[in-house]
């Protein structure tokens, strides 16, 4: 495992147990953010970075009982909250590294990623390889139930232009990873990027 992969294994494993008591008004705001990718009955959607699968609910609810919802994640801690919150339920959940997913290419209609940017240690590879496996016209929402501006008040840092997640950067990062950047939202109350997988 690499140094990145162990560091981010070590950040959520020391927060897993109280992840989802810390944020427990985020449930609207997850299942906003999935109604905007426009996922149908029977669609395949991965949430890559799941945690303890917060989103899988209403990505089963949009995808019904004949879609598929995998839920991938690097830390075990976070998935055995997962199963512990019965959210497995939902979904299929996978140990893995986005950056190396056991997936076909084109397999998926959707990626979901709360919180995930920011954890990515090569942002444009792993950004590539989620386009990889979502075929063309798939779409991609990187999101954050709280705003740029916010997240780094509660970290207690200057929001800098050096961010991942402005649209300046954000933008040219995805076009350069296989993703034409579509619908861009950072207000105080969310973030949500929406992106199609270029053919």
């Amino acid at each position: 495992m690499s140094d990145d992969q162990t560091r981010v294994q070590e950040f959520f494993t020391a927060r897993a147990a109280g992840w989802d008591t810390r944020f427990p008004d985020d449930g609207p705001a997850y299942a906003a953010a999935v109604a905007e990718l426009g996922l149908r009955a029977g669609d395949r959607v991965l949430d890559a970075g799941c945690g303890t699968g917060r989103a899988l609910p209403p990505l089963r609810a949009a995808v019904g009982p004949s879609g598929v919802v995998l839920g991938a994640d690097l830390t075990p801690a976070m998935l055995r909250e997962a199963v512990r919150a019965g959210r497995d339920r939902d979904g299929t959940l996978l140990h893995t590294d986005v950056a190396a997913l056991p997936l076909r290419a084109g397999s998926l209609d959707a990626v979901f990623g709360a919180g995930l940017i920011s954890h990515l240690p090569n942002p444009a590879e792993d950004l590539r390889e989620l386009a990889r496996v979502v075929r063309p016209g798939g779409v991609l929402a990187l999101f954050h139930p709280i705003g740029r501006a916010a997240l780094a008040a509660r970290h207690g840092r200057p929001l800098t232009p050096d961010d991942l997640r402005a649209e300046p950067n954000l933008r040219p990062l995805l076009a350069g990873s296989g993703w034409r950047l579509t619908s861009y939202v950072d207000e105080d109350t969310r973030f949500l990027a929406l992106a199609v997988r270029e053919d």
